[in-house]
């Protein structure tokens, strides 16, 4: 299952970088999340909001119940993304938080013509990748009965986890 969601953010890349890269405070910031306990804080060598080696616990609110995932920073570039690693029921989560920018180029409509302005506009966003691959016989079994449907409820999670952070 590979799920890639982004949503557009007015601040800019440092300040979402800032807010997502909380991890500590997170559920201050995300709706779903209940509770953080930070298990393990990044090497002290590590650059300022590089967070590559954090390990924490997540409860958050998932299908209508509470459930808690330990998870851990495998990589991180500052102010582009960062990458997680959770095991769990014989499965493995991936998922990598990021910020991107986009150019786009605005146009106006005049007496029903398309008019080219030469301005070029720059726009935020925050987005999520989320890759779970069943490790055990069981956990496929379950990925293959019940993966369609988890597929559309994760995507909708993610993307209100985006909203949150944006705002």
């Amino acid at each position: 299952m590979k799920i890639d969601c982004k949503v557009p953010a007015k601040a800019s890349k440092e300040a979402i970088w800032t807010v997502i890269t909380d991890i500590e405070n997170a559920a201050d910031n995300i709706s779903a999340i209940t509770k953080v306990k930070i298990e393990e804080m990044p090497p002290a060598s590590n650059e300022k909001f590089d967070i590559t080696g954090l390990k924490w616990s997540e409860t958050r609110v998932m299908f209508g119940k509470e459930a808690t995932e330990t998870m851990w920073v495998t990589d991180c570039v500052v102010n582009e993304y960062y990458k997680t690693r959770a095991e769990n029921c014989g499965a493995i989560y991936i998922s990598k938080m990021y910020v991107t920018s986009e150019d786009t180029r605005e146009n106006e409509e005049k007496d029903n013509e398309v008019v080219r302005r030469n301005e070029i506009n720059t726009r935020n966003y925050v987005g999520m990748s989320f890759e779970g691959e069943a490790g055990t016989l069981c956990a496929k079994v379950m990925s293959a009965l019940l993966g369609w449907m988890i597929v559309g409820e994760t995507k909708k999670a993610l993307v209100q986890d985006l909203k949150d952070i944006k705002a």
